[in-house]
């Protein structure tokens, strides 16, 4: 297949937009798959809603922090959708035993993940953006009235997130379905350590630098400082993005060798548990 409409040598802008449309087809043609992507974070956000509701009843700091529960939870759902999407739609092809022929077809890993990412973001603004209107009708909270701090805490957000899908990915084609769990679970680890509902102050000193080696803390830690303090902190969104380039190259060279791994030992064709 030709390279025309590739924007780097050897990369196809067809291949990709042709994988993206086979995602779509089977998002679209799936009302229990669009049912899922705004369910659970529509609960979520409520359940946390009513929760600062309460609390800001009896405490004054939340009184006058309003929205900082429900901001951390909209944000967090930003990073953890934005993984469960990639990791989806990459499990989509294991489920359907397909993964071996797109391996053998003219389309690239870097085509592969291409679309990948950009089904993750469709698949984000189909739940966040329902969602966040909720937000609005039943606390007041705008997220789009952070303005441009928006943008910057969902691209740190959305980078840690492809690169911790672009990891476990490879980990489920080396090592096969039987790994597919990790779609689900491993986001959970950076919960605790990331800070989103909490300072990083709060932590044990020690757990302190593991937290600042995070991209995501830094989100959180400015995503704080603007709804209470309403100051930008652009310092902490370049170190964010500075180790999420780090993340993004690591998870991508991680899911080559996992690929070549696949490959040398026959596990493109053995897809089960």
């Amino acid at each position: 297949m030709s390279a025309r409409g590739g924007t780097a040598p050897g990369i196809s802008a067809y291949r990709i937009a042709a994988m993206v449309e086979r995602y779509w087809y089977l998002l679209r043609s799936s009302w229990p798959r669009l049912l899922e992507i705004i369910y659970w974070p529509a609960v979520q956000m409520l359940t946390w809603g009513f929760l600062q509701l309460y609390v800001a009843q009896t405490d004054s700091f939340f009184a006058r922090a309003g929205g900082t529960f429900i901001g951390a939870v909209l944000l967090w759902d930003i990073l953890f959708r934005g993984q469960l999407g990639f990791s989806v739609s990459f499990l989509e092809e294991m489920w359907s035993r397909n993964l071996a022929n797109l391996m053998m077809s003219p389309l690239r890993p870097a085509e592969f993940i291409a679309a990948l990412m950009i089904m993750s973001v469709v698949r984000l603004l189909i739940g966040m953006i329902p969602v966040s209107l909720l937000a609005i009708a039943f606390f007041g909270f705008n997220l789009y009235g952070l303005g441009l701090a928006l943008a910057a805490f969902f691209a740190n957000l959305i980078l840690t997130s492809w690169a911790v899908g672009i990891f476990v990915s490879g980990l489920v084609l080396r090592n096969g379905l039987g790994a597919e769990n990790l779609a689900w679970t491993i986001m959970f680890i950076f919960l605790p350590l990331a800070c989103v509902y909490y300072p990083v102050s709060v932590l044990p000193p020690f757990l302190q630098y593991v937290a600042w080696a995070l991209p995501p803390t830094y989100v959180f830690e400015g995503m704080r400082a603007l709804l209470i303090e309403h100051v930008f902190r652009a310092d902490l969104m370049l170190q964010a993005f500075a180790l999420n380039v780090v993340f993004f190259a690591a998870g991508a060279l991680a899911f080559l060798r996992l690929l070549d791994s696949a490959r040398r030992n026959g596990s493109l064709l053995q897809t089960g548990e």
